[in-house]
């Protein structure tokens, strides 16, 4: 992690276990949903082993987070509904997926059309 990296001071699951917000101590907050969290895995089964690999996941609307584990003092492991739970989220990729939500999620759902997918399967 570099030196520039915010930390997170707040990591909170919703009551309904469909979105996580994380707070940084550079002040930044983002309210990050399970589905945006779920289709953005950093787990190589999403995201392969170069970004020519990369999945398109379908489907995920409605997935919620089932569990947040610590690993080490640099991420979580999230868990979700639909039993994915490979993915390691350091606090620079959850950072990362915060501060770029809009052009990330605006691929995401340029990806799905382009390839006939919905996000509800």
């Amino acid at each position: 992690m570099s030196a520039q990296t915010p930390w997170p001071e707040e990591l909170r699951l919703s009551p309904t276990k469909d979105a996580l917000t994380v707070r940084f101590d550079s002040g930044e907050k983002f309210d990050l949903t399970a589905e945006y969290l779920r289709v953005e895995s950093p787990s190589a089964e999403v995201q392969g082993h170069s970004p020519v690999e990369k999945k398109t996941v379908p489907g995920k609307r409605a997935v919620t987070i089932k569990s947040l584990e610590p690993v080490g003092n640099y991420a979580v492991r999230i868990g979700f509904s639909d039993g994915h739970s490979t993915g390691i989220y350091s606090w620079e990729t959850l950072h990362h997926l915060g501060r770029h939500h809009a052009k990330i999620w605006a691929a995401y759902e340029s990806a799905l059309k382009a390839k006939g997918l919905s996000r509800d399967g």
